[in-house]
């Protein structure tokens, strides 16, 4: 793990909404982790197409969630992912 994280800033989830206000994370290398704490039946959309939604937090302030919409390939692969997977 240290030497994926070499380089790179850890942004908390819970600190993401700030970090987005007060940084330009497009110039630097930056990840996150998340539990998925809810996932919402897959829907679909106008175009008839299938995808879900995923409520990712990473359990420091469970009032700050981030929407995850999965969409695609991505949707196909994941959709069946467990509640609780990081």
């Amino acid at each position: 793990m240290d030497r994926k994280m070499a380089n790179r800033k850890l942004i908390r989830l819970s600190q993401l909404k700030n970090k987005l206000a007060t940084e330009n994370l497009e110039e630097i290398d930056w990840v996150t982790f998340g539990v998925i704490v809810k996932k919402v039946t897959p829907q679909s959309a106008n175009n008839g197409r299938t995808f879900s939604i995923w409520r990712l937090n990473d359990l420091r302030d469970l009032s700050e969630c981030v929407s995850l919409f999965l969409f695609g390939d991505v949707h196909k692969e994941h959709w069946k992912t467990d509640q609780g997977t990081v």
